[in-house]
């Protein structure tokens, strides 16, 4: 890799909103949450906070996958996080998940409430929680997670 030692990064970023078109505001070079707003909160274990992208909608299959297979435990309440109206940069989601990005899951079946974001993260946990859909065998395992 070549270094360039002419370039020095800034020390603050500035976030140019007109660029990017219609989903720079998803999308920003500064952290942090942009206004006040609390997450609700159901009457099941799971909390999911996600949209139905392609990511979100990942989590949203293996608890319906899960609950088919008889995992009651798995039942869930399911929130909107509005991307594109900039609900993913509120204080109780930036709390959550600093990066941002739905998903987003709370758990309060456990001892203490785990928060776990990333899609790919929060199907791991599942899978681990549930023992269920992820194989034990390490062939098996590195094909599901590939």
């Amino acid at each position: 890799m070549t270094q360039n030692s002419n370039y020095t990064p800034p020390a603050v970023w500035t976030w140019d909103k007109d660029s990017g078109g219609r989903f720079s505001n998803i999308n920003r070079p500064v952290a942090g949450s942009t206004h006040d707003k609390e997450l609700p909160v159901g009457k099941h274990p799971l909390q999911l906070y996600s949209l139905a992208t392609p990511n979100g909608v990942k989590v949203t299959v293996m608890l319906e996958e899960l609950l088919e297979l008889g995992h009651a435990g798995a039942e869930y309440d399911a929130y909107l996080i509005n991307i594109g109206q900039g609900e993913q940069f509120g204080s109780d989601f930036v709390a959550i998940n600093p990066n941002s990005k739905i998903p987003a899951l709370l758990d309060r079946g456990t001892p203490v409430p785990t928060w776990v974001f990333e899609s790919g993260a929060i199907l791991v946990y599942l899978a681990e929680k549930f023992n269920a859909l992820f194989p034990i065998d390490a062939s098996q395992r590195a094909e599901c997670l590939s």
